[in-house]
C-alpha cells in the first residue's frame, strides 16, 4: 500500500483482511505477518495493529506458535507437536527433513520451527549431525 490513506494504513489492511475472511469461509488462517509485510508493503507495527483490530472485533485470534487462526476455522496444533507426530513416523537414526520443508508442512515460520526443533534436540529426540542434518535419537513417548 503504497499511497498515504487518511484513514490509517493499518485500516486499510484490516480492511482488506476482513473481506478476504468473509468472502472465504473456508479459510482458516492467515498467512504469518511476514507474509502480510510483503503482500501490503507495509512494517511489522502496521501489520500488527491491523490483526489487534480484528482480533478485537473476534474475528481471528492468535495461536502461539501457529500463528493467526481465523475464529471458527479448524486450527492446526501446534508446531511442536507437529513436528513430534513426524519424528513417530520414523524410526531411529533416520533423517529428519531440512527446516525449510518444515515450514513448508506446517505453515509456521522459520524461526517457530527452530524453536520446536531446539526443544526435540534438547530433549534428545532429534541430533544434529554437522553437515548431515538431523537425525533421529531416540523416540518421543506416546501420549496417553
Amino acid at each position: 500500500m503504497p499511497e498515504r490513506s487518511p484513514r490509517g494504513t493499518y485500516l486499510r489492511i484490516a480492511d482488506a483482511l476482513r473481506i478476504k475472511i468473509k468472502e472465504n469461509p473456508e479459510l482458516t488462517a492467515l498467512p504469518s505477518e511476514a507474509a502480510l509485510m510483503r503482500e501490503y508493503g507495509a512494517g511489522r507495527t502496521t501489520v500488527k495493529r491491523a490483526l489487534d483490530v480484528l482480533a478485537a472485533e473476534k474475528l481471528i485470534r492468535s495461536k502461539p506458535g501457529i500463528g493467526w487462526a481465523v475464529a471458527g476455522g479448524e486450527v492446526k496444533p501446534p508446531v511442536i507437536e507437529q513436528l513430534t507426530a513426524m519424528v513417530r513416523a520414523l524410526e531411529v537414526g533416520a533423517a529428519f527433513p531440512p527446516e525449510q520443508k518444515l515450514v513448508e508442512a506446517t505453515g509456521a515460520s522459520r524461526g517457530t520451527v527452530r524453536s520446536a526443533l531446539a526443544q526435540l534436540e534438547g530433549a534428545g529426540v532429534l541430533e544434529v549431525r554437522h553437515g548431515k542434518g538431523r537425525h533421529v535419537l531416540t523416540l518421543p513417548p506416546s501420549q496417553s
